[in-house]
This record gives C-alpha cells, structure tokens and sequence, in this order.
C-alpha cells in the first residue's frame, strides 16, 4: 500500500527508471561543490574532514554554563551552540517583572558584559566557532562576544561562528519578538554591514527553518517558508546598498532532521538547488559561495518523547544520519531526556558521542552524496523542490515573506499541519513507539536536571551591583546616541556596542530602541 511523506507526498512502493523519465541529470545534480549543489556545497565534502560537531547548551547561571562547555570541549566538540533563558530572548534583564520565574530556565541568563565575561571565561574564542541561537537581541549578544574577545586580545577578524538573527521566523513560528518586522529587518541590513566591515568571518544570520518544523511544518512547507525569509533578507540588504556578493557568503541556514531518512535527505538536497537557483536568477549573485546554502542541523527535539526517553537515543541517531546523508555543514545531536527536562552531562555526552559513531566508525563519510542516482531519493528530490516552489509562489503572490507574515499566511499553513499530524498520532495511524503503541505499563523513574529558582535572585543581585557601580551617565548618554542612530539612518550597532561597553544591559538597549521602534503586536488576519 502506498504512503505518504510528512509533506503529504506520495511514496511509492517501488521506484525505477520510469520515475526519472526526462529526467535532466547534468541540470539538476552537476558535481558536488559545483551550481546547482544539489550534491553538496564543497567538492570533497566529508572526506575531508568531518561536519562541525555542535551541542547545544545553555542553563541558570554564566558560570553554570561555562563549566558545561568546558567538559563538553574536553569531550571533543569542536563547537559551541549557546542556548539563551528567555529573558534574555525578549530582550528583559532577569530583574524585570516579566522575567519572574523563566530566568536560567531554557538557556543561560545574560544581562550584561559581566555574564558575558563568565560564560567564556577560560575558552580562547579564537580558537572556537561559537553559534548562538538569538535573535531579537542578536546584535546585542554579538557586541558582548565581540567586547569579551577584545578583552581576552582577540581581535574580531579572527572570531568564527553564527548568531541565530532570524526574527522573521519569530513572527511565524516562536514569539519571541520584540519589534516589528519593518524595524527588525532594518537592524539585520545593520549587522550586516557591521560584520561585513569588523567582523568578516562571522555568520550573520542562521535563516532558520527549524522552529517551523517543531511548531508543525512540513518539510516541504520548512524549506518553503525559510527560503522565502532569506528572499526578504537579501532584498532588505541590497535596498539598503550593500552588493549581494558582499554578504551573501556569509548567509547561512538552520534545518532540522526528523526520523523519515529519505524525505529529509531529499530536502536538504532541494533546498540546495533552490537557493542556488535563486541567488543566480533573481539577485545574479556571480560569486559561487553567494549560491551556497550552508546549514547546520538539529535532530527532531519534537520527536522525541517523555515515555520511554532510551528510545530517542534510537530516534536521535537515525536523525543525525539523516543530517550527514543530505550534507549538512554542522550538527547538534539533542540528549535522549530533553523531552523531561535539562540534559544531564551523561545525556549531552551520549549525544555527542552519537555524532562521533557515524563520523569514525562509519563509512558514510567516505563518499560524497551516498544517493546520488537514487531511483527514491532523486524523485523524492524532485517532489520536495517542486512542492516547495509553490508554496514559495503563494507567499510571492502576497508580497514576500514580511507581507505574508503579516497577513499571517505561515503561520496558518503550519498550524493546518501540525493539527494533521495531532490527529493521525491520536487516531493511531502515526504510530509513535511508547506513546500510542508498545507502550509500558509502568514508566521506570528518572531524575532529570533541575534549574535552581535560586538563580533569579542571584541575577537581581547581580544586577543591582551592576547599576550602583557604573556611571550611569555615561550610560545615558550612550543610550540617547542608540535612539538618535535607530531614529535616523546610521548603523545602530556602533552607538549600541559603546554603550554595552559602559555596562547598559540587554534590557536598557532594547528598552531605548523599544522607545523609538516600538513593540510587535501580531495579527490573525490571514
């Protein structure tokens, strides 16, 4: 009997060369590290060196997550993804009314280049590629990087890594928002020219496609929807007068990688030939590193389950194949308990050593493109792309990505997705192992990783030393300059990166730009 792919794509039971009649294999494949890069973004791919090995980690306090990277480090990760609470995500110091209750909870708390300085204490950042998923606040968490790499000699044309700066899937997918799209647009085309001139090796932007799919995305509406965001992206910057070859190299990806192995390596490989497509066509981009879509994969954290959470070792392992057959630039391998709570140490462990398994004991990475030619994959391929193309068109049809957000288009298309899935997993179709079948009668205990509330008074009190010892007029003042640079037309990160240089905290900067751009109120419209 036939299936259906997450996409709502029929698999057939046998695929021949039928399936590939017409089937153009120079235009559509070309050599690995060649246009379209369908195969791959770089010719030798990982045989010659294996994809970055990120964990992504982050809790309670600076000091706290520190001493995780650093064990993380000494267990061989050759990158560092930090997660951020969500105070700090929306833009809150942790003493604020708002904040009460989520500090350190999903991630570390960061108020201020003091927190900043503790959470890298001991790591040389010229020696580490550091990703962090932020993105409001992005330009934020970059200059207190930046401020604490100068502080340790490093200066920033030799700091490598990502920050997330995707606010666009903010609207549609997470909510941790703080200004509306115009603004927010306006301030990625800001870090853009500031990396561009003071950071060059940095990865502006990390167009994320990731948060769709954990909010209910399929993978064709995932692709879709994060290649329609980098559309606006690289329209917003050559309005604002950069050269797309300038900064597009510098664009880079976030996917995730559920357990259905062919459809998510068809993806990637769609996705690849899209964008290359695209940036040829529609900005004729004449750099070849201006048509790579570079990504960095996170295993399906959706997937995994409370009951039973052994079994998302399982889940989690087939995922990260999945992510190094479609070719992915960089992985994070989620923990088996991060469906109950924190991943202990053990967990992030077994994570990591999950990647390293299919990295050296392996022969994956042994050839480029493993299924190239494939009768399944090709098709499978060709149906993801062109799935993906239409739902492209639908959100041209309404303006672009901004324009479709704000007629709430996304984020409807995802939630009827996601409401289908819910219903074949509770009917029982969508089998899900230990949760609708082969279920225990009796779930063996598990003490997960806990968050001390303690955290939150440490912060305040953090905090209130912070503010008696700086001189708060010098504060001022660089605040006031931020609001004449976000009211005007010059690059808001020089004035902001001063006054975080002079102890503001994340709250004061996005207060004195909440002042002047205002804050996001979303609408329902579509």
């Amino acid at each position: 009997m036939a299936r259906e792919s997450e996409s709502g794509l029929p698999i057939q039971p046998v695929y021949g060369p039928t399936d590939l009649t017409g089937w153009d294999p120079a235009g559509k494949l070309g050599e690995p590290g060649q246009y379209p890069f369908t195969r791959g973004v770089y010719p030798s791919m990982y045989t010659g060196r294996p994809w970055t090995m990120r964990q992504y980690a982050g809790f309670g306090t600076a000091a706290e997550s520190n001493a995780r990277y650093r064990r993380l480090i000494a267990h061989g990760t050759t990158g560092l993804s930090v997660a951020f609470d969500l105070p700090t995500q929306m833009g809150h110091d942790s003493d604020a009314p708002l904040a009460h209750g989520e500090v350190g909870k999903v991630g570390v708390a960061i108020d201020s280049i003091e927190d900043m300085r503790v959470l890298f204490n001991g790591i040389p950042l010229d020696r580490v590629s550091t990703s962090m998923t932020i993105n409001a606040p992005a330009a934020l968490l970059l200059l207190l990087y930046q401020l604490v790499a100068e502080e340790q000699g490093v200066s920033a044309d030799r700091l490598t890594g990502t920050i997330q700066n995707d606010v666009l899937k903010e609207y549609i997918a997470r909510g941790t928002y703080i200004f509306p799209p115009k603004p927010s647009l306006r301030l990625t085309a800001d870090i853009f020219k500031y990396c561009t001139a003071e950071v060059p090796k940095w990865n502006t932007i990390s167009i994320s496609g990731y948060h769709m799919a954990e909010a209910g995305a399929s993978p064709a509406q995932e692709i879709a929807f994060t290649l329609a965001d980098g559309i606006e992206y690289v329209r917003t910057a050559v309005a604002a007068g950069m050269d797309v070859d300038g900064f597009a190299p510098r664009l880079s990806f976030f996917f995730v990688a559920r357990t259905t192995l062919l459809e998510e390596v068809a993806k990637f490989r769609a996705a690849r030939r899209i964008w290359a497509r695209v940036m040829k066509e529609e900005f004729g981009a004449r750099n070849p590193k201006s048509l790579m879509l570079r990504f960095h994969t996170q295993t399906a954290g959706v997937q995994l389950t409370a009951q039973q959470p052994e079994v998302n070792l399982v889940r989690v392992a087939v995922q990260a194949l999945a992510a190094v057959l479609g070719g992915t630039q960089s992985l994070h391998t989620n923990s088996f308990d991060e469906a109950i709570a924190l991943p202990t140490d053990k967990s992030a462990r077994l994570a990591l050593r999950t990647q390293q398994v299919l990295a050296y004991e392996t022969d994956v990475p042994a050839t480029v493109d493993p299924f190239a030619g494939s009768y399944a994959v090709e098709r499978m391929t060709d149906d993801v792309e062109e799935a993906a193309v239409g739902l492209m068109r639908k959100v041209e049809e309404l303006g672009g990505a901004e324009a479709a957000i704000e007629r709430g288009f996304q984020k409807a298309e995802i939630e009827r997705n996601a409401y289908r899935v819910a219903q074949e997993t509770d009917s029982g179709e969508r089998v899900v192992v230990g949760v609708n079948r082969y279920q225990l009668d009796e779930e063996e205990p598990y003490e997960p990783l806990r968050v001390d509330p303690a955290i939150e008074v440490q912060q305040a009190e953090r905090l209130a030393g912070l503010r008696a010892e700086r001189d708060q007029g010098a504060v001022d003042a660089a605040l006031d300059a931020l609001k004449k640079a976000a009211e005007g037309e010059d690059n808001v990160l020089y004035p902001m990166k001063e006054a975080l240089r002079g102890r503001a905290t994340v709250g004061d900067v996005c207060g004195a730009l909440r002042e002047v751009w205002g804050s996001y109120v979303p609408s329902d419209a579509f």
